[in-house]
């Protein structure tokens, strides 16, 4: 059996309580495992961390590490910018032997190709970086008043989040007494799935951590 430790990291704490970066990455995760991983395989040890890739100290990672090395598990995340935005840092993990990890959204990447990745992501970054700082130079020195954006997206996640919010209560009445009764996630996703209950995707097929996303807003 193939065990795994996932790890998602949001860049801030509004993402992380909105959970609209989780989201897609719990959803990324699943396709992975479903799709590509060897059967059978187990998740063992779950972490999520609200912190910018730039800075390496961040505890759940450790502690993600940390068990995938204790159990000989892989790591399994998302995307690589998960893991990190820094190239230095990345590079650590891949020359560590007895660590294995693995990319969700590029499946049969080795790890000469993830570096190569990191390292055009980066430089990449640093472009848009050099171009971002040029456009509010020049929207300055025209006079336009910068700021409010961030406002309005603030407004909007919240928005998202309550609609969210308010679509996982309508499935309370079934989610929590299944629950209840020690049914386990999968369970209850395939007992959505058959009464044709549609994801807040649309969807007709219910994975594991979209349930697991349900209990957590109606709890």
């Amino acid at each position: 059996m193939v065990r795994y430790v996932t790890y998602k990291r949001v860049s801030t704490k509004e993402q992380g309580k909105s959970g609209l970066g989780l989201e897609a990455q719990e959803r990324d995760i699943s396709i992975f495992l479903e799709t590509y991983s060897t059967a059978p395989w187990e998740v063992i040890g779950d972490f999520v961390e609200v912190q910018s890739g730039t800075e390496d100290d961040r505890p759940e990672l450790a502690k993600a590490v940390a068990l995938a090395k204790k159990e000989k598990a892989v790591l399994l995340v998302a995307k690589l910018d998960r893991l990190s935005r820094k190239v230095s840092f990345i590079s650590s993990l891949m020359d560590d032997k007895s660590l294995n990890f693995r990319v969700a959204t590029m499946p049969q990447a080795d790890k000469f190709q993830l570096h190569i990745y990191a390292a055009l992501a980066e430089q990449e970054r640093d472009f848009i970086s050099q171009r971002t700082k040029a456009a509010l130079r020049e929207a300055k020195a025209k006079g336009v008043k910068l700021g409010g954006l961030r406002d309005k997206t603030m407004k909007r996640n919240k928005v998202l989040k309550e609609q969210a919010r308010a679509k996982a209560m309508k499935l309370d009445g079934i989610v929590s007494p299944m629950r209840e009764r020690g049914d386990s996630l999968r369970q209850i996703a395939a007992a959505l799935t058959e009464a044709g209950i549609a994801t807040s995707r649309g969807g007709t097929q219910w994975q594991a951590v979209q349930v697991k996303r349900v209990v957590e807003l109606i709890a």
